[in-house]
């Protein structure tokens, strides 16, 4: 049975920073897509980022510089590092796994129950 389960979120000031992890069991995080979407209330989903099998990592263009993706194989977990918060970052982020592709951008075949994420001042 495929679980991930993030933590990290909270309540930050825009130009803070948070470590969003997401630790995963039931597959191997570098045997498939694997990344990070989130939701804002009364928003639809919206892509953050998603690593490939081979280790690149794509970012939406509103995260682009200032979040990172990063995975540990080891740890079978991934995590996203975010800089430079602003409040439009406000949203739960979800972690994801496309258990059919290797590349991204992914499709969300599994995902966790997420963690909020609150910038505001």
């Amino acid at each position: 049975q495929v679980q991930l389960v993030e933590s990290g979120g909270g309540l930050v000031q825009p130009g803070g920073s948070l470590r969003l992890s997401c630790t995963v069991s039931g597959v191997t995080v570098d045997h498939y897509a694997i990344g990070w979407f989130r939701q804002a209330p009364w928003k639809e989903s919206e892509a953050v980022s998603c690593m490939s099998v081979d280790g690149n990592a794509i970012y939406a263009e509103p995260v682009k510089g200032r979040f990172t993706m990063s995975r540990v194989n080891v740890m079978n977990a991934v995590y996203l590092q975010m800089d430079s918060l602003k409040p439009e970052d406000t949203a739960k982020y979800f972690c994801f796994v496309d258990l059919v592709s290797r590349e991204c951008p992914g499709e969300y075949s599994r995902f966790g129950q997420g963690t909020q994420v609150t910038v505001s001042s």
